[in-house]
């Protein structure tokens, strides 16, 4: 179990799930830049938790709850979490469509898993709503996507704990981020900064 000082972001999971690095950049080094996609997204979530608790027959829905788990040792806000006759399901908002991977499912599971410890209740599934899309993708909390969660938990707290930014890994995904011109993914492998610049120094001196 965590403490309270412990708690750390509970979108670095997601962001961790989707690339290791862009966590370090976020979490670690601070880095942000906004594009077209993290705006929309930005936007999406500010008018999911912007409107009012509303309550329908058996159907009660809570935007903006405020969530925490000192198993995982996380903390964060649900888009939305629907009441049906009392029974927990959270709604998580995504600007674009379903991606390759889980790192979504994971993000879901974990505001499960902070719901479970906060109102003593068994939650069995969840959505996932895009925006490009405009549908709904239900999601199983299922004991192999409830350990990913938790062994993504513990690999993001090593993580903080280690301060080290991991290296980049291009790939298809990188095209989306918006922090792209920060991370440098082509330069990947390569030559470091530093060696070149001593090759060059050098080189300069021996032409002087």
């Amino acid at each position: 179990m965590y403490l309270e000082a412990d708690l750390l972001p509970l979108s670095a999971l997601q962001h961790l799930a989707f690339c290791p690095r862009q966590c370090g950049l976020i979490h670690l080094e601070r880095q942000w830049e906004e594009n077209l996609f993290t705006a929309q997204g930005r936007v999406m979530h500010q008018k999911a938790h912007e409107e009012q608790t509303e309550t329908r027959g058996g159907l009660r829905i809570v935007r903006g709850l405020p969530l925490r788990s000192l198993s995982l040792g996380l903390s964060g806000v649900a888009d939305i979490v629907e009441f049906h006759n009392g029974e927990p399901f959270p709604v998580e908002y995504k600007r674009g469509r379903p991606k390759a991977g889980n790192c979504d499912q994971v993000q879901l599971c974990a505001q499960a898993i902070c719901l479970e410890e906060m109102l003593k209740k068994s939650i069995a599934g969840g959505a996932l709503f895009y925006g490009q899309t405009h549908r709904r993708l239900d999601v199983l909390f299922d004991d192999p996507l409830r350990q990913a969660t938790k062994d993504l938990a513990q690999s993001l707290h090593q993580m903080m704990e280690q301060g080290r930014t991991p290296k980049a890994q291009p790939g298809p995904k990188c095209k989306s981020c918006s922090l792209v011109k920060v991370c440098l993914p082509e330069t990947s492998g390569k030559e470091k900064v530093e060696t070149y610049l001593k090759r060059q120094i050098t080189r300069n001196m021996r032409e002087a």
